[in-house]
């Protein structure tokens, strides 16, 4: 039997994890816990909260959730949390299947535009020109289409674009991110803070309205 008193659980929040829509949050799911074996296998899987459908695709929970949920269990255990006081639940739903037809008019639409404005951008600065005058300053002579230059020059763009995102399809040249993958974490994080955010904000709403109840007056 495990004494209470002098057993400490260490517990270290996840920022976000998903969860099926049909599944209890155990604490296992959303955060690493150490403790004595005994408390840390009981603890596994000891069931937090039930996601309600009114709670939407994100759920909440908070430190204090989590500690008042453990002290059920353990009343005199000893509790010290590390890293972020919250984490962020994202409940699964059922997702559509790709329509193929739309991915091929979006990835179609992109194609077009993206060229136009590498198109726009070459007239915008006459590179043409540019290439002419730079053939009659290598050669003497004047050219019309120097494709000595431009082809070279149009595989550069290509090799420029791969080796500036990283990427070749799945395949990574570096543990580097790429500018995009730092741009999307950055939305990430973002996003995660304004949800966190709005979810306290709902919390505090419940409480009052709850507390406004349970007032007499």
């Amino acid at each position: 039997m495990v004494d209470q008193q002098n057993a400490t659980l260490y517990i270290r929040f996840r920022k976000r994890v998903r969860l099926d829509k049909a599944q209890p949050i155990l604490l296992r799911n959303i955060a690493d816990i150490l403790s004595d074996p005994e408390i840390e296998q009981k603890l596994q899987t000891h069931v937090i909260s039930y996601p309600q459908p009114q709670d939407g695709n994100l759920v909440l929970v908070d430190m204090l959730m989590v500690i008042r949920s453990i002290r059920e269990i353990y009343s005199n255990l000893k509790i010290e949390s590390f890293g972020e006081p919250h984490v962020l639940i994202e409940i699964k739903s059922e997702r559509a299947r790709p329509h193929f037809i739309i991915l091929a008019l979006v990835w179609l639409l992109l194609f077009v535009g993206s060229g136009l404005t590498i198109l726009n951008f070459h007239a915008d600065v006459s590179m043409l020109e540019v290439h002419q005058r730079i053939y009659q300053l290598l050669t003497g002579k004047h050219l019309e289409h120097p494709y000595f230059l431009q082809i070279p020059y149009s595989i550069g763009i290509g090799l420029g674009m791969v080796l500036f995102f990283n990427h070749v399809f799945k395949k990574k040249f570096s543990e580097e991110p790429s500018p995009l993958e730092v741009e999307m974490f950055l939305y990430q994080e973002s996003t995660n803070r304004y949800v966190i955010t709005q979810e306290y904000g709902k919390i505090r709403k419940r409480k009052k309205r709850d507390n406004d109840d349970e007032s007499p007056f």
